[in-house]
């Protein structure tokens, strides 16, 4: 028997990258997944692909589409047993060259996203003693040039999962997070920036990485479903480095 048979799971930033990977693996192995992406575009593309995940859209800095998107899956699911907090954006740019609106956005996906997210999802998660899993980054503690706003946003995801670990352990809900080093996703091509500069950068990490190459989304999804799985019952308030070594470098 599946581990994951009968579960109903969200998971958000599910149309590339880590989280879909991720959705896809708990699909996999017997959940019933929602993915959540931020517009139809992606939306058509990832139903397209994934036909076996429930795909819905929102815009996770808006409260009202989340709770929205949050009632759609508990209308059909009628029940939620796991969330993954995986939207999330990078721009990286020196102290000098971070603009306001890139502070802000990022913020407001990378943290307030988490935190909608998760206080629409907590009634369901209370009722099925659920479990969360937010995604993170080894920049939250592995401090790198032109980094520091990006950093400071997974900084405050780490501790809001420590918090809600303590927070939610009375009503049974385990809150853990992983960390990944570089990881080859679509979002790495889309980094503004000259591309033998961008080549120049991915060398410079990667001689930084003890294992020596950057990560793929499924090996980091699946350290997510390792984390989210119901039969791991004794675990919570954890980060997990998935990074290569670098975090120890």
């Amino acid at each position: 028997m599946k581990s994951f048979d009968g579960s109903v799971f969200l998971v958000s930033g599910a149309s590339s990258g880590i989280g879909e990977a991720a959705a896809v693996s708990l699909q996999q192995r017997g959940a019933v997944v929602y993915g959540l992406t931020s517009s139809a575009s992606t939306l058509a593309s990832a139903r397209e692909r994934h036909p076996a995940v429930h795909w819905l859209s929102a815009d996770v800095t808006r409260r009202s589409e989340v709770d929205t998107a949050m009632a759609a899956v508990l209308s059909e699911a009628g029940r939620l047993d796991g969330l993954v907090n995986n939207a999330g954006i990078y721009t990286f740019a020196s102290l000098e060259a971070s603009s306001e609106e890139m502070m802000r956005r990022q913020f407001e996906i990378n943290v307030f996203g988490t935190v909608f997210l998760t206080q629409a999802a907590l009634t369901a998660l209370k009722d099925s003693r659920g479990t969360i899993v937010n995604v993170s980054s080894t920049s939250a503690h592995k401090a790198m040039p032109d980094q520091s706003i990006y950093a400071a946003t997974k900084g405050a995801v780490e501790s809001l999962t420590r918090a809600w670990a303590l927070e939610l352990a009375r009503y049974g809900v385990r809150v853990n997070a992983i960390s990944p080093g570089p990881t080859l996703t679509p979002g790495i091509a889309k980094i503004p920036m000259p591309r033998e500069m961008f080549e120049a950068a991915k060398e410079q990490i990667l001689q930084t990485v003890p294992l020596g190459r950057m990560g793929t989304p499924e090996e980091v999804a699946q350290w997510i479903v390792t984390l989210a799985d119901p039969a791991v019952t004794w675990l919570t308030g954890q980060i997990v480095g998935i990074d290569g070594g670098l975090g120890v470098s």
